[in-house]
């Protein structure tokens, strides 16, 4: 190879890397602000992974481009590193944990059960995976999404087990099952937000004590799907929960990463706490490489909880994987030992009003051009 082709080669190597860094910059600055636009918010999903690559592109333009370009471009990429590396320190074993854990004498009380959250995949049909695990783990509280009526009637021999099951069968990849053991009254699906899009609210009991449990399945950011619906389905489940006022738990697949803005801001006007901080990141999509993946599928509760054990278990044929939680409930412990509940600012209540503005913008703006 002559010293011209060389050259040109590397022209073009420093000429890639360096567009690639400018989208990437781009598309981080675009995600720190408050757009819905699919586009943008998908940007808040792989923040882990953006950061190892930002920061082998601020090297490699360090090492080989800095006496051409300038500094000004590596810089710029380690300074969002940084900042990338802010919104997911907290789910990081280097961050104080919020939830504590449960002692010995709480943990084998009888305020103590398991929850089990999985979105099944509506197109997976290999039933008998599912079963197994189900079977094998035997959870108290049981939450599966995008159940059709074959899942629901797969699902049988499991829920059969159940003294309360609700459901509601879609086509849509929105379907819901739910089971318990516990104790339910006021068990409702409603569509919180957007038609044929249904989460559960229902009053439960353990050991006497009455808590509120929570099930979402909101729809993701994509093509011609902003997050209006999301945001405004989570604020609306997260404005329930601290009206009524009782211990809470929320659990599901939220479309939605751990750290990004909606989703803090869910915890701050439901007062919740997340038991992966301190902890890890508990990323249960994609179900072969949640090596490279996010943490989809949520577990939230107030402080009057504490926790037993937390764990992502093996693919059973789902793009997800399921992700089980115990917990116990006992108040004072958990005042006394939990982290506390960053609780709603007035510019919090703002932003919540906002995303609700924004929501019966879009839903006016859809049903006028349906007409």
């Amino acid at each position: 190879m002559t010293t011209k082709t060389r050259n040109r080669w590397k022209t073009i190597g420093l000429w890639t890397l360096r567009v690639v860094a400018a989208v990437l910059i781009t598309g981080v600055l675009l995600s720190t602000t408050e757009s819905n636009q699919w586009w943008i918010r998908a940007w808040d999903f792989p923040r882990a992974q953006l950061l190892v690559v930002m920061f082998a592109l601020s090297v490699a333009l360090w090492v080989y481009d800095r006496r051409n370009a300038g500094p000004w471009l590596p810089l710029a990429l380690v300074m969002l590193c940084l900042w990338q590396a802010w919104r997911i320190y907290p789910y990081s074993a280097l961050a104080p944990v919020d939830v504590a854990m449960a002692d010995a004498e709480t943990a084998q009380g009888g305020a103590c059960f398991s929850v089990l959250s999985l979105n099944v995949l509506q197109t997976n049909r290999e039933y008998g995976r599912t079963t197994e695990m189900l079977e094998r783990i035997d959870p108290d509280i049981l939450l599966l999404m995008e159940t059709d009526q074959a899942w629901i009637e797969a699902m049988t021999p499991v829920t059969g087990q159940y003294a309360h099951v609700t459901a509601k069968p879609l086509d849509n990849k929105y379907g819901l099952l739910f089971a318990s053991r516990l104790p339910v009254r006021d068990a409702r699906i409603r569509d919180l937000a957007q038609e044929d899009t249904p989460s559960i609210m229902a009053t439960m009991t353990v050991a006497d004590q009455d808590f509120h449990m929570i099930g979402l399945h909101p729809r993701p950011p994509r093509p011609g799907q902003d997050t209006e619906e999301r945001d405004a389905e989570l604020i609306v489940a997260a404005k329930e929960a601290r009206a009524i006022g009782l211990p809470a738990i929320a659990i599901g697949d939220f479309n939605d990463v751990a750290w990004s803005d909606t989703t803090r801001l869910f915890m701050q006007m439901g007062q919740f706490i997340d038991p992966r901080i301190g902890r890890g990141t508990y990323a249960t999509f994609p179900a072969d490489m949640t090596y490279l993946g996010w943490p989809l599928d949520h577990v939230f509760v107030t402080e009057q909880f504490l926790m037993k054990d937390m764990r992502v278990l093996d693919p059973v044929g789902s793009d997800h994987r399921p992700i089980l939680a115990e917990f116990c409930l006992n108040p004072s412990a958990g005042r006394a030992q939990n982290a506390e509940a960053e609780d709603a600012t007035a510019e919090n209540m703002r932003e919540a009003e906002t995303v609700m503005d924004e929501f019966d913008e879009d839903t006016a703006e859809d049903k006028l051009a349906g007409e």
